[in-house]
């Protein structure tokens, strides 16, 4: 029974610190854009490859979506 007065503060405090830490990265602006870092995955995949080829029309798409991710979405 005694562990209970360690344990329960300890849990509040840890809690009460992952709350803040949520806050702070809200704030931040951490989730704001979720979409951007999945095509910034297809644009490295894109630089690695010869420039005398010319882009398909997926190829293109998916560079104009990177580029423009909130217009796409409107559509």
């Amino acid at each position: 029974m005694s562990v209970l007065y360690i344990a329960l503060p300890v849990a509040i405090l840890l809690a009460l610190a992952a709350v803040i830490a949520f806050v702070w990265t809200v704030s931040r602006g951490q989730y704001d854009d979720l979409d951007t870092p999945a095509f910034r995955m297809l644009e490295d995949d894109e630089r690695r490859r010869p420039r005398h080829r010319p882009a398909s029309e997926s190829e293109t798409s998916l560079r104009e979506e990177a580029d423009h991710p909130d217009d796409s979405r409107e559509q």
